[in-house]
């Protein structure tokens, strides 16, 4: 490159030309950096042609007739997606004459690429092999006339909708009608009882008679899905119910061709040209294992055809000596399966739902009544606390400072209730006062005897003592775990209301209450709460330990990814990610997916990276080496071809919007509470928190032990305790509806929102 720097600086050069030489060594050095191609300033027989590549948008046709004008092209690769080519020439003095089209520009739609020509040393034209199918998968080319394939399509008639015969849905991104028995999209499965009376359409009989004469089925199918895609659209990668129907599938492509993409769970991808009329045979691995998919765009990378054989086509994509891109046009897919009577019994347990485990419990709709607030708490805190007080004493040790302040200011002599007590650890604080404790937890009240303190089991909302007899009350973190009450449309918090009523009934006039309930803000005036920062280590016995001992129930004592993983229902980390492969062996992300009516996900943002760094879109679209882009997609388009916000708004995961009146908007059917991911900021106000009970010790501390020691450990069970989590100001709204108090103060302290109260008497 240097001494063709030298050769230029010998040369009175114009002001275009020095601007295309540095546009071409720009874009040589970008091949350099990106994809390993190194040019060379002496002439050879190969160049390399930067943005006159089928990843913006360049055919094969429009440049070898560009390429062609100079001379013969011995060999022309194409590698998919790319934006750049590889040409060799017959000779030497051609390739110069190739060399010299630099800056030659094309038309290409619209808009008007440039292309950038370097001589490369050799193009190695079996660098790509042969891709194999995936195992099972069959492709049949012509397996219909031209005349068949007239009859199938005139027999799916679109404009009928005689639900006696077939049930017909416009999806998202492409037409569907069902024929023998519906598919539900709502739970990918089939109602084996409630057949549709038309059956299959009489067209299908002869060439369903044909698979089974030709061996690709030993059985007829009862069931067809007729899908139809305009230009544009496709179908997210997912692999066919396993529970739903048999091993085999037959899918006719009619009308135009696309390409389907085929990928294994461990990541290879093979992508599959499917030739107009032909027939796809799917069974084994290709069926039960590999998903399968078509990528919503407009244009196809494609073999192209043999002028001399017009009717030859290749599903096969790996020789990038015969690829071009072929324009979508409306397709037709006719798949015919068999519906399954019996469970499935594949030798592919991970992708079988008949061999998965059952499914764990949905997470519980926010209460819409009195009842339903009980039995939610029921569940998700009272038996919670029971199971795990062992673990989640051993988890709570040292008094918060400022509790302690205040439990320290009260006089020698007074009366303290601790209403929600926990396992005592604030009882002890000042010797000098007389406390009491209570909590609906029988195993931590057995706890707090065991370390000498005085409690019982109660009930925050009725504690059996005396009206105007505590010097003080404090309830730490308990308020959060009422629950909030739907009704006509409006969440009310006369449950966590009621509370604060009993704490002031138990106080003597002047008597001071303190109140600490989990907020939402777990970030306040710039820092960030113990909660998401902590950084936890692992104790001798596998449970991390809590050093700063976050005051608030929410702590599980247990490590958390905060970055990369995500609980589900169960308990059981998934990755936040879900990152994928494209065909080319990019990672690309899949944080931002699209769900189509089956359930199956799809990434909604199938970009790559030009040679120059920027994103474009990996299906259509790429960036020029000038710096042009070459594709007019700019916005996230649904598969309906749909403008879209790539941007979610802010909503919590419940479904129910937020705002700073907390009033909750309800939606059309209860809202579902979320499931929170430890160690992060919150999505929501009312929301699950796991637990991961550690050991395998349920209940009060004495349980399990003896001679259980030398047993395998079994695995950590997780728990899920309901928490409303209090945004700035709602504790102090909260506490000025109760009669006969006055709030002395208020603050924040390590994500929790605190308040004291003291009993005026009037009431």
């Amino acid at each position: 490159m240097e001494s063709c720097c030298e050769n230029v600086k010998a040369v009175r050069r114009s002001k275009e030309e020095k601007k295309l030489l540095r546009k071409q060594i720009k874009a040589s050095h970008t091949l350099l950096k990106h994809e390993g191609i190194s040019t060379v300033s002496q002439p050879t027989k190969s160049l390399v042609v930067a943005n006159g590549g089928l990843g913006n948008g360049v055919s094969r046709e429009q440049l070898q007739d560009v390429l062609g004008e100079v001379g013969e092209v011995e060999i022309l690769l194409m590698p998919p997606h790319k934006p750049y080519a590889l040409v060799t020439y017959r000779s030497e003095v051609s390739a110069q004459r190739g060399h010299a089209l630099n800056g030659r520009q094309l038309q290409r739609g619209d808009q008007i690429v440039t292309l950038y020509l370097s001589y490369v040393n050799t193009v190695d034209s079996e660098l790509w092999g042969c891709v194999d199918l995936p195992p099972g998968l069959v492709l049949v080319e012509e397996f219909v006339s031209p005349e068949e394939e007239a009859l199938l399509l005139d027999a799916i008639d679109w404009t009928s909708h005689d639900e006696d015969v077939t049930v017909q849905k416009v999806l998202k991104h492409r037409r569907v009608k069902h024929f023998g028995y519906e598919f539900h999209y709502d739970n990918n499965n089939v109602d084996k009882d409630k057949p549709l009376p038309g059956g299959l359409p009489q067209v299908c009989v002869p060439v369903l008679e044909r698979c089974v004469r030709d061996r690709h089925t030993e059985v007829m199918p009862d069931q067809l899905t007729v899908n139809q895609y305009q230009s544009g659209q496709g179908i997210p990668p997912h692999v066919d119910t396993h529970s739903a129907f048999e091993d085999l599938i037959l899918s006719l492509s009619l009308g135009a061709k696309t390409v389907m993409d085929f990928r294994h769970p461990e990541g290879r991808s093979v992508a599959v040209v499917l030739p107009r009329r032909s027939l796809l045979v799917m069974k084994g691995e290709s069926r039960y294992l590999w998903t399968h998919g078509i990528t919503p765009r407009k244009f196809d990378v494609v073999p192209a055809c043999d002028p001399k054989s017009p009717a030859a086509v290749t599903s096969d994509l790996s020789n990038h000596s015969n690829l071009t891109l072929s324009r979508r046009g409306t397709r037709t897919s006719l798949t015919f399966r068999k519906v399954r009577r019996t469970p499935c019994d594949c030798g592919y347990p991970s992708a079988c739902d008949s061999q998965q485990p059952p499914a764990p419990p949905s997470p519980p709709f926010l209460p819409r009544s009195q009842t339903d607030a009980c039995r939610l708490e029921a569940e998700f805190v009272h038996r919670v606390y029971e199971e795990i007080a062992c673990h989640f004493s051993s988890t709570r040790h040292s008094p918060w400072p400022r509790v302690c302040h205040f439990l320290s200011s009260l006089e020698p002599g007074s009366i303290l209730a601790d209403v929600g007590c926990g396992n005592g650890k604030y009882l002890g604080v000042n010797p000098d006062v007389i406390a009491v404790g209570c909590d609906r937890s029988s195993a931590l009240v057995q706890i707090c005897s065991e370390r000498g303190f005085q409690a019982f089991v109660s009930d925050a909302l009725n504690v059996p003592l005396r009206s105007d007899t505590c010097d003080a009350c404090i309830s730490i973190a308990v308020i959060h775990h009422l629950s909030t009450q739907v009704i006509h449309h409006l969440s009310t918090q006369k449950r966590r209301q009621a509370v604060v009523e009993e704490l002031v009934r138990l106080l003597r006039p002047g008597g001071r209450a303190l109140i600490y309930v989990w907020a939402v803000e777990q970030e306040y005036n710039k820092q960030k709460s113990k909660y998401l920062k902590e950084t936890r280590q692992q104790g001798p016995t596998g449970d991390s330990t809590d050093h700063n001992n976050q005051e608030s129930k929410s702590l599980t004592g247990n490590t958390i990814d905060t970055h990369n993983t995500a609980q589900d229902f169960s308990g059981n980390t998934t990755d936040a990610h879900n990152t994928a492969q494209d065909l080319s062996g990019n990672t690309t992300d899949a944080h931002n997916t699209a769900q189509d009516f089956s359930g199956n996900t799809t990434d909604a943002h199938n970009t790559a990276q030009d040679f120059s760094g920027n994103t474009t879109d990996a299906h259509n679209t790429a960036q020029d080496f000038s710096g042009n882009t070459t594709d007019a997609h700019n916005t996230a388009q649904d598969f309906s071809g749909n403008t879209t916000d790539a941007h979610n708004t802010a909503q919590d995961l419940s479904g129910i919007a937020t705002d700073c009146t907390k009033v909750h908007r309800e939606t059309e059917s209860p809202a579902k509470l979320s499931i929170h991911t430890n160690r992060t900021a919150f999505n929501s106000q009312d929301l699950l928190v796991p637990w991961h009970l550690k050991g395998g010790v349920r209940g009060g501390c004495n349980q399990g032990r003896g001679g259980d020691e030398a047993q395998a450990p079994a695995p950590s069970p997780v728990f899920h305790r309901y928490y409303h989590v209090f945004q700035k100001g709602e504790l102090e709204e909260l506490c000025v509806r109760v009669r006969g108090v006055a709030i002395q103060r208020s603050y924040h302290d390590q994500g929790n929102w605190c308040v004291i109260l003291k009993k005026t008497g009037d009431r």
